[in-house]
């Protein structure tokens, strides 16, 4: 059988090894390294249990489906790649807070495939990484450790991904293939070994052109959610809705008939912060990558100040807390807060960048007593419950930061009858105005505006 090694059993890696191990002829081993937060996911793996909470449709039964086949199991033992056919490797590639990448994970990874890879192996990086890291960071490491040349005596390529937390499997198969190899015959291998679980197009260039198309793509959502959220204050400072605005501006249809003057609109929605791995740092990403492996000095404004905006929505959102209780005839301080979401995405576990914990901190600084929730988190570095009327319990003010399922279905009378003080800030537009101030409430969200125009 073919082997493929699949390094990082996270989001992106679990969905991919279970895909490949579900193609007939195809035998997958996931490497995970048995870190305090991580290392559970071993036994779960290879019980056929899937570690990725919330809702993610076909992933559970696919896992148990290959693990029960024998095509799919988990180590910690990089031993496991001297007989692979194929290595994906799927780590984590964060940013700090002046947008420089940590690497750490990526090279020790790099390093320990190095000392075990064979001659005419195939490595594809899916995690994404600044433009050149490939090239500059990754292929020098590879070939000092295992004393092969790329290019000639193995095949390297970086590929990215294109999943979405609730949409995993549905995305790696039916959403195009970008794959960019170091030469020719390395974009050729990964093509076929993508063409075995991708029903879309694939898509050959460049192993550089794909590093830049990845962080652009997700660059451009960043940027468009700026704008949106942007629009979101203009319209709350002007008293109109953005919602509506939105509604109003992405009536413009799609008209094929003239590509160059297609009218299309697509305006975002507004709303209390962007999380997730790929949206906070892949503009920092790509500008490293210029900053770092570009031929001249260039100084991105649009992206850098939407992405500042982004981060700053937090902010604003704990400054409605406050504007909210301040009509109650409260004062922040001592006040208890409820801040329904830890997760960063609806009916998801993923809390990677979630906008709850710098609102959290924010809401901690000016003397509240903030509790966050959420249905779907395990665990999460601020204390939280998972029991929703604790959350609400004689809370002063109700902040929705994640639209969850549960959330959505919440009975406003209910609320009333269990809080201190009626104030709900509406961070997804997730509630009706009219109904909240009906029952009582003092409603403020993202994007509303506090009089009707």
């Amino acid at each position: 059988m073919k082997k493929i090694v699949v390094i990082g059993m996270g989001y992106v890696g679990i969905p991919a090894a279970a895909l490949f191990a579900d193609v007939e002829g195809c035998n997958v081993v996931g490497i995970q390294r048995r870190s305090k937060r991580s290392g559970w996911k071993i036994e779960w793996l290879n019980n056929g249990k899937n570690p990725i909470g919330g809702e993610e449709p076909g992933l559970s039964e696919l896992i148990a489906k290959v693990v029960q086949k024998g095509t799919f199991r988990v180590t910690d033992d990089y031993s496991e790649c001297a007989s692979a056919e194929a290595i994906l490797i799927d780590v984590q590639t964060p940013t700090d807070e002046r947008g420089i990448p940590h690497y750490e994970s990526l090279k020790a990874v790099s390093e320990e495939v190095g000392r075990h890879i064979k001659r005419n192996i195939l490595v594809v990086i899916e995690s994404t990484v600044a433009p050149g890291t490939t090239e500059n960071v990754v292929k020098p490491i590879l070939e000092e450790q295992s004393q092969l040349e790329a290019g000639k005596e193995f095949a390297l390529a970086f590929s990215y991904e294109r999943v979405m937390v609730g949409r995993l499997l549905h995305n790696i198969i039916n959403y195009p293939r970008i794959i960019g190899g170091i030469d020719e015959e390395s974009t050729k291998r990964a093509m076929a070994l993508y063409k075995q679980i991708v029903k879309a197009e694939l898509y050959p260039t460049n192993v550089l052109t794909a590093e830049v198309a990845k962080v652009a793509e997700n660059t451009y959502r960043d940027v468009n959610i700026a704008f949106a959220n942007e629009m979101a204050l203009m319209c709350e400072s002007l008293g109109v809705d953005a919602f509506k605005v939105r509604e109003l501006v992405n009536t413009l249809p799609n008209d094929p008939s003239n590509p160059s003057a297609n009218p299309i609109r697509n305006m975002h929605f507004p709303g209390a912060g962007v999380g997730g791995h790929c949206l906070p740092k892949d503009p920092w990403l790509l500008k490293y990558g210029v900053d770092m492996y570009g031929t001249f000095k260039v100084e991105p404004q649009i992206i850098v100040k939407s992405r500042e905006l982004n981060l700053w929505m937090p902010t604003h959102m704990a400054d409605l807390v406050v504007e909210g209780l301040n009509k109650a005839g409260r004062k922040p301080e001592g006040a208890k807060v409820a801040i329904l979401g830890v997760a960063f995405l609806e009916n998801s576990d993923d809390t990677r960048n979630t906008p709850s914990q710098p609102l959290y901190e924010l809401l901690v600084q000016k003397g509240a007593k903030p509790v966050l929730h959420d249905p779907y988190v395990r665990d999460f570095e601020i204390p939280f419950t998972t029991d929703v009327d604790e959350a609400i319990e004689a809370a002063d003010a109700i902040v929705l930061v994640t639209p969850h399922n549960e959330y959505l279905n919440l009975d406003l009378g209910s609320l009333k009858a269990k809080m201190r003080t009626l104030v709900l800030v509406d961070g997804r537009n997730a509630y009706s105005k009219s109904e909240c101030e009906k029952a009582g409430f003092i409603y403020i969200g993202v994007g509303k505006p506090r009089v009707e125009a």
